[in-house]
């Protein structure tokens, strides 16, 4: 009883250091915010500000112009997140459970394919798809982005999906079968209710992948009017200098709706990391 105990309070103690590490840099954008530049760049660094600047936070919602309205861009931010998560879970899904379920020729091959997709970086496919959307007329709009940054996120959640999908019992869609649904019924009303902890987090991380762009969206999209809140750090460099607490501000107010995202939907995202990774 005494070793369980002692082994309890070790392996606390190394949760709270490695917690502590990983948090550390959101505690000093934080802190940073709400100091002056001076107080930054001081030779000894202070944990906590000698004096709160609140005017870090208020001079970022009086900006009204169009190229750097807050508003706009948070507007802005949210519809490709939410555009691009939603293209994502639905082509997604229905790939994810087609893998799991039926015998599909050349399935190894295709699950490759989307492990290499991966591994590429974002500026080798800039190129053709700014040329795609040119020709489709996509450019300039809220459609490119979505597109752009669902390619990220659509092998990824396919392969989060899949070994969730296979995790669910194939006896309890054959029950429904036998009960009256058909295929796609017992989809819907059976294993989609089931799989929820993993659908859920496919969707946080997709919704992040998304809310985190700036490449695709400061590439396909040249109106100030259509820039996300990831674009507006660029409003804080100028000739005479970097202004960073209003940088380390604004980085709070991007970071916040994930913070937020995370701390409401963290039971369903660790049931899903932990039953997505029982089978690959």
């Amino acid at each position: 009883m005494m070793k369980q105990r002692t082994k309890n309070i070790i392996d606390t103690i190394i949760a709270v250091i490695i917690a502590a590490i990983f948090l550390f840099p959101m505690y000093w954008i934080i802190i940073s915010s709400l100091k002056s530049d001076t107080e930054i760049f001081a030779q000894v660094q202070t944990w906590f500000p000698k004096e709160i600047h609140w005017e870090n936070y208020i001079e970022q919602f009086q900006n009204k112009s169009n190229t750097a309205n807050i508003f706009v861009q948070f507007k802005n931010s949210w519809i490709i997140a939410i555009g691009s998560m939603v293209l994502s879970l639905v082509l997604s899904i229905p790939a994810g459970y087609g893998l799991s379920r039926f015998k599909i020729p050349g399935k190894k091959p295709i699950l490759m394919i989307f492990l290499t997709t991966q591994m590429l970086p974002c500026s080798l496919v800039l190129t053709p798809l700014f040329l795609i959307y040119n020709k489709a007329g996509l450019l300039n709009t809220y459609l490119a982005p979505i597109l752009a940054t669902a390619t990220i996120s659509i092998p990824f959640v396919i392969m989060v999906l899949r070994p969730i999908f296979m995790e669910c019992p194939k006896e309890i869609e054959e029950a429904a079968r036998i009960d009256g649904c058909n295929y796609f019924t017992a989809f819907l009303r059976v294993t989609l209710p089931i799989c929820k902890s993993g659908i859920i987090t496919a969707a946080a991380f997709s919704f992040i992948f998304a809310w985190n762009d700036l490449v695709y969206s400061i590439t396909f999209n040249n109106k100030g009017e259509l820039l996300p809140m990831t674009s507006g750090i660029y409003q804080f460099l100028d000739a005479y200098g970097t202004k960073w607490n209003m940088i380390m501000a604004y980085g709070v107010i991007i970071v916040l709706p994930i913070v937020v995202l995370f701390v409401c939907l963290q039971k369903y995202i660790v049931g899903g990391l932990v039953g997505g990774a029982v089978k690959g």
